[in-house]
């Protein structure tokens, strides 16, 4: 399976007053490595929308294993762990780069939308791009 790994440096409106990530911040993470993953498949979000898709987020579950700090760079780790006729599964996994330590695991799973909102089935452009990763 393929994974994509985007990098970031943690700024300083990241952290909290204990000096670590303020623990929310990891969900626009998680949103980044997915962002990143569809952009190397030569699926940036803009071209789903413009085919008339969606794909909003309907459960999401974090692990906090560590936590990040002011300037550490991390690396945001994405693989579709499944995906069905309807919905997708990104597992993610965050790391501080220095020292490869696991900070964060967890998923989000989509579910893909008509831009009427109606749960529609994963159109053939993606489910083909997604099935050959699998493989």
């Amino acid at each position: 399976m393929r994974k994509n790994v985007a990098e970031y440096r943690v700024i300083f409106s990241d952290i909290d007053s204990m000096g670590v990530v303020y623990y929310a911040n990891y969900l626009s993470w998680f949103e980044r490595g997915r962002t990143e993953f569809f952009r190397e498949i030569d699926l940036p979000y803009t071209e789903i929308v413009k085919q008339g898709v969606m794909i909003p987020v309907s459960e999401v579950y974090c692990k906090y294993h560590k936590p990040a700090r002011y300037d550490d760079v991390v690396q945001i780790e994405t693989t579709v762990s499944s995906f069905k006729r309807v919905t997708i599964v990104f597992d993610c996994e965050i790391y501080r780069k220095s020292d490869r330590t696991l900070l964060i695991s967890g998923y989000t799973k989509h579910a893909f939308l008509d831009l009427n909102g109606k749960i529609v089935k994963i159109p053939d452009f993606i489910h083909e791009k997604i099935k050959s990763l699998m493989e």
